[in-house]
């Protein structure tokens, strides 16, 4: 291997672990709004939410693209706050990322929210127990299996990212160009040498997390 593509590895590396970080605490409030709310947007929220499941890769970057470019809207808001453009940067792939990966994360933690029920709920306002302390004395523990999953799930769908970071990020070496980039570089110039490393070692990623999930899912129940 090279070592851009070690500059690659370390790049995708970056970019799963930020944009779990940063999914948990966004996906958090949304999840539990979704779980515990009635309101008429729900089912309008939870599509958007669930939208890129069902989105193709490049029709969700080509959107994003668009929006964050210099005639989008998002692109006209950072180049007023001075920051530019957000494509073919890190920060716009972080920013796809968190969209494309949002329900992967979101929906381990609804299902764990909407398990928990109201019982537990109820006790903690017997206690006169703040909104708050009940969400991170009460809901926040019974809910660590969801927490655990969201961030495995978030993590694993973000390393394997191609189509929303081609369509935002290009291929820039050392910038944009994360591991699947990198194979997909080595496959083009008929190397497939480094490609079988580096897709070899992204099917035992793979392999580990959906092991870890499956082997340690009975223990996460455990209350």
């Amino acid at each position: 291997m090279t070592p851009a593509d070690f500059d690659a590895i370390w790049l995708t590396l970056k970019l799963a672990s930020l944009t779990t970080v940063l999914l948990l605490l966004i996906g958090t409030p949304i999840a539990w709004w979704l779980a515990r709310t009635r309101h008429w947007a729900k089912g309008p929220v939870g599509a958007v939410v669930t939208l890129p499941l069902v989105l193709p890769p490049a029709v969700l970057g080509f959107y994003l693209l668009v929006l964050m470019g210099p005639d989008g809207p998002v692109g006209q808001f950072t180049q007023s706050l001075g920051l530019g453009l957000l494509p073919f940067t890190f920060a716009g792939l972080v920013v796809a990322s968190i969209i494309y990966s949002m329900p992967f994360v979101v929906q381990p933690l609804l299902q764990a929210f909407e398990a928990i029920g109201e019982r537990p709920l109820e006790a903690a306002a017997t206690l006169r127990a703040s909104p708050r302390d009940t969400f991170f004395s009460v809901v926040v523990p019974l809910a660590r299996p969801g927490f655990i999953t969201a961030s495995v799930l978030g993590f694993a769908h973000t390393v394997g990212e191609f189509g929303v970071v081609l369509m935002i990020g290009g291929n820039i070496p050392g910038q944009t160009q994360v591991l699947s980039m990198a194979i997909y570089n080595h496959v083009e110039a008929l190397e497939y040498a480094p490609a079988h490393w580096l897709a070899g070692g992204m099917l035992v990623f793979s392999f580990v997390v959906l092991l870890v999930l499956n082997t340690f899912k009975p223990v996460l129940r455990k209350p």
